[in-house]
Order: structure tokens, then sequence, then C-alpha cells
């Protein structure tokens, strides 16, 4: 096994890595800051107020994007599979 394919494999696995949680991670992201933006307008600075729309909006992120994950996951598992069954 050469360096240049380690360095593909494992820049395909990064590729798959922000494939699979950047959609979740953007989600969480956005309703943080307006959350963030909502708490700075009305002065109302509660802690928890924060983490219920964010945990509602992430697990709903995840119902709809979750077979989309799991297609990239799965296809990251062929390749890698493919690569191993072809000796390199």
């Amino acid at each position: 096994m050469t360096g240049s394919l380690i360095l593909d494999i494992g820049r395909d696995g990064i590729v798959t890595f922000l494939k699979t949680g950047a959609p979740v991670m953007l989600v969480a992201l956005v309703i943080g800051l307006a959350i963030s933006i909502l708490q700075a307008l009305t002065q109302v600075q509660e802690q928890t107020l924060v983490f219920v729309p964010k945990i509602i909006a992430v697990f709903a992120s995840l119902l709809l994007f979750l077979p989309f994950m799991g297609d990239a996951m799965g296809s990251y598992m062929v390749r890698v599979a493919a690569r191993i069954a072809s000796g390199g």
C-alpha cells in the first residue's frame, strides 16, 4: 500500500465525515444563532432557553438527513471494501 493510496483513503474519509456531520451542525449553528439574537433583542438571558429548540431542531434534521447520511457512509464503505478486495 503506497502513501498516496493511504492519503486518498484518509481524504475520502474526511470528506465523508463532513458530508454526514455538516448538515446537522449547520442546523444547530443557525438555531443557536437565531436564539442568541432573540435573547439579545429581548434581554432575556435564560440559559435553558437555548437547549430545547436546538435539541428539537437537531432531531428533526437528523430525521430529514439520515437517508443522505446513511447513503454517504454506505458508499464510503463500499469504496473501502473494493480497495481492500483489490489488494490495495
